[in-house]
């Protein structure tokens, strides 16, 4: 469904002296796409995520390189890719003195549909977004929830067979998220959809992707499923919390015999008795197995803790090894 090589994008900007320099804001990145899946697309702010999505759906032309969506290249058949594919914006594009069911209608037509099919297929969308009852009603007077479901429905009413949906969530509470989920996943259980899907919850992209794909300083730096993307992170986090500070060095020398990274010793905090506890950490790869050995090791050296967490790798985890920084803090 998407089949880039090479896509790139370059902007004039100024330099010092205002001399004009090339900012490359995509660096020749391949992006591979199958029908039916779908895939997450990923990075921090200025990475190049939202330049190379304009470019796929015809927003931006392409610098140098070459994508074909739906089957059409993005360059020269622009109407055609158009056509085949839905785009769900961040921002949406639902107007809120206007009535829900004529926004769709409307949205069908620009496609080309007659109107009896975008109504026919407007309700039909509506049934399978929860929004049934609100046909009449004007998006100002909806929930945040039910806005987003509504731009969804204006994205698919023209019966694309790809959709984009950048950043579908944002700004909604949790449980409106967890439904929009399910809805995200019938679109291609129930409609055989195919989703690229750009989003900075990381929670959201391991529920949802088959597939995800990093992106920084304008290059793919990752390309894999949530599960083998996390494998790559040197093994489970295992945290001590050490009841007396004075001992973190010796828990610090125990945890070091089984860790595959740094022991890391954070600042004394504030206890519950007459001492101060201290952190103590590590990645080690198979921590199940190895936790119990550590334990007995702590306790033949007198040293009382006050916590122990093993914590599995997560997509944050992997973030941070790909481009060092967090992508939930970073936003997207």
């Amino acid at each position: 469904m998407i089949h880039a090589r090479g896509l790139a994008r370059t902007f004039e900007g100024r330099g010092r002296g205002k001399a004009k320099e090339e900012v490359k804001a995509v660096a020749g990145v391949d992006i591979d796409v199958a029908e039916g899946e779908i895939v997450g697309f990923l990075g921090p702010n200025g990475a190049g995520k939202t330049t190379t999505l304009r470019m796929l759906t015809t927003l931006l032309k392409p610098t140098a390189g070459s994508a074909t969506v739906a089957g059409f290249d993005v360059a020269t058949q622009s109407q055609q890719v158009r056509r085949s594919i839905g785009y769900v914006s961040q921002s949406g594009s639902t107007s809120p003195e206007a009535r829900a069911g004529e926004e769709v209608m409307d949205h069908g037509m620009l496609y080309g549909i007659s109107q009896k099919q975008a109504e026919s297929r407007g309700r039909e969308l509506f049934e399978q977004l929860d929004l049934e009852g609100l046909w009449e009603r004007k998006p100002q007077a909806m929930s945040g929830g039910q806005r987003r479901r509504l731009d969804i429905a204006m994205g698919l009413v023209h019966d694309p067979t790809l959709v984009f949906l950048d950043e579908p969530t944002t700004g909604l509470d949790p449980q409106a998220r967890a439904n929009l989920w399910t809805h995200i996943s019938d679109l291609r259980t129930r409609r055989g959809a195919t989703i690229f899907l750009t989003t900075h919850y990381l929670d959201e992209a391991d529920a949802l992707c088959d597939r995800i794909l990093v992106i920084d300083h304008g290059s793919i730096v990752a390309s894999d499923t949530p599960d083998a993307l996390k494998r790559q992170v040197a093994g489970d986090l295992v945290s001590l919390v050490v009841a007396d500070a004075s001992k973190a060095a010796a828990a610090a020398e125990l945890l070091g015999r089984i860790a595959d990274t740094e022991v890391e010793v954070t600042a004394a905090q504030a206890g519950t008795g007459a001492q101060a506890g201290a952190g103590v950490s590590a990645r080690v790869r198979g921590a199940g197995h190895e936790v119990a050995g550590l334990i007995r090791g702590l306790d033949a050296a007198g040293i009382d803790l006050d916590s122990i967490e093993v914590r599995r790798p997560t997509l944050d985890d992997v973030f941070l090894d790909l481009t060092g920084r967090s992508l939930r803090e970073q936003g997207a």
